[in-house]
């Protein structure tokens, strides 16, 4: 349920998140300028604006109606029907967009767990352990979960995988198109070529030295744990612990919020804040996309070995496609901003009309005009900035979507299902606990049960004797009707 965090508690966050903080010093600029020019120009009106001293303030009313009229159709009428579109659409859009992926992620989980057998016999002969199909489904849920983490990271332009909440769930992928040595340093593959940078280089022995510390604590009884940062909320912990040639990014990297990013004194719009430090990389890498890859792959091998039946591979093809759709029309939604001379003419204007607009009253509204025009400077240039705020609702302002909180939504999703044991129906069908026929009779599905040699028949209070030898159909037939007939009742005020 969304909540109202309005009157919950100020921060600095919070202010940055309004448009109080990029408006300020516009406002407070007109002001002075409606203080010092026009006003002296008209002295007489000081004291005692005429539209106070006039008799028709009906007349001086509707004289001054047209210049308010034309800056509420220019400032008001274009940039708000622009910010209720672009809001509508991105926002609303954005989130059911995630929502999808939530949706297609968890099928594709259900799908791999449930429906890919786990009782293998390949066509050499070798038999897969519980075990081994056990690993191969858990990594395959972990590439569906790296997924929405990587879009998460597409979308606010942080490139690569090296991440605290990405790395640890693709690092088992393959770097290399040819294991052999020699050829290792030039022949990485698409999703690693564009993440891998100069001050750090993969070397092959780097590989080596991994596996052989692996094998060495697994022989100890012993497992790596690098230290972490300490902080209350830490999702990352859950992840695998992995050994890495290089630093990790941290899996949040919102820009530092300075004095004057709360207090800029910026005439054309919000002040860019500060990205992402780093060296980027030479070429570009969708790593959704690629994570897509394997996981169509891996379906294609599913089919190759008969371990999954066509109707669930083809509901898996559906949900695989259903994020790739989702992929796209993301970054459609991040790429597509208002045409730029769109912005600087609507600017332009509203900033124009603001700087005469006290000339055009100080006659009729005197000293008024100084509080009136920072009123009309708040009010339409706030409309400005609060349509550039929802120009990308990817980032990690208060304005925006919470993206984290998908991901670590569909994480919890997915490790749910991997939780489930996969049970056989007979096993809780026919529970002492389960009372299929309620409320007409409320006998537990054991004792329905217990005389395999009877049919079944209504408890002795509610049943038609008269009803003949039938296998019980008929009499199962009547409890069900009973049974829709009594809810009718019960469920209706």
């Amino acid at each position: 349920m969304a909540q109202d965090n309005f009157f919950m508690g100020w921060t600095m966050k919070k202010l940055n998140a309004t448009v109080l903080n990029d408006i300020w010093f516009d406002v407070m600029l007109l002001t002075l300028v409606s203080t010092s020019m026009p006003l002296p120009l008209c002295p007489e009106h000081m004291l005692t604006p005429a539209i106070f001293s006039s008799g028709d303030l009906y007349h001086e009313a509707h004289v001054a109606q047209p210049h308010y009229k034309q800056c509420l159709v220019r400032g008001a009428g274009y940039r708000t029907g622009s910010c209720h579109l672009i809001q509508n659409f991105k926002y609303q859009e954005g989130r059911k967009l995630w929502t999808n992926i939530a949706i297609a992620s968890r099928n594709l989980a259900q799908i791999i767990w449930i429906h890919v057998a786990t009782e293998r016999t390949e066509t050499g002969g070798k038999t897969w352990t519980i075990l081994q199909s056990t690993i191969e489904k858990k990594t395959m849920l972990n590439l569906v979960q790296a997924f929405s983490v990587s879009v998460k990271h597409l979308l606010r332009q942080e490139p690569g995988v090296y991440y605290d909440d990405l790395y640890p769930l693709i690092s088992f992928l393959p770097r290399f198109a040819s294991q052999q040595s020699g050829h290792l340093s030039k022949e990485l593959l698409p999703l690693w070529e564009a993440c891998e940078d100069p001050q750090y280089p993969w070397v092959e022995s780097w590989g080596d030295r991994a596996s052989s510390s692996e094998k060495e604590n697994s022989e100890h009884g012993t497992q790596t744990h690098h230290p972490r940062r300490t902080k209350t909320f830490d999702p990352e912990a859950a992840l695998a612990d992995v050994d890495v040639h290089r630093p990790l990014g941290p899996a949040r990297n919102p820009p530092k919020i300075g004095f004057f990013d709360c207090f800029s004194c910026n005439l054309c719009g919000k002040r860019p804040k500060s990205k992402l430090k780093g060296i980027r990389p030479l070429t570009d890498s969708n790593v959704p996309f690629e994570i897509t890859i394997y996981l169509s792959s891996y379906i294609s091998y599913l089919l190759g070995n008969a371990w999954i039946l066509p109707a669930p591979a083809s509901a898996y093809v559906t949900n695989l496609g259903l994020l790739q759709d989702a992929l796209a029309n993301l970054d459609r939604i991040a790429s597509t901003p208002l045409p730029f001379a769109y912005q600087v003419h609507l600017r332009v204007s509203l900033w124009l009309y603001l700087l005469f607009l006290p000339f055009q009253v100080v006659g009729l509204l005197g000293w008024v005009t100084i509080p009136g025009t920072a009123f009309a400077a708040f009010l339409f240039l706030g409309f400005l900035e609060i349509g550039q705020e929802i120009e990308n609702p990817f980032n990690y302002d208060l304005n925006d979507l919470n993206l984290d909180g998908f991901c670590l939504a569909i994480q919890r999703d997915l490790h749910e299902i991997a939780a489930h044991t996969n049970p056989n129906p007979a096993e809780f069908v026919f529970s002492a606990w389960n009372q299929p026929f309620a409320p007409t009779d409320r006998r537990s599905s054991e004792a329905l049960v217990a005389d395999a040699t009877s049919d079944y028949s209504l408890p002795s209070s509610k049943v038609d004797q008269s009803s003949s030898t039938d296998g019980g159909s008929v009499s199962l037939q009547q409890m069900l009707v009973r049974n829709w007939r009594e809810i009718e009742g019960r469920t209706r005020h």
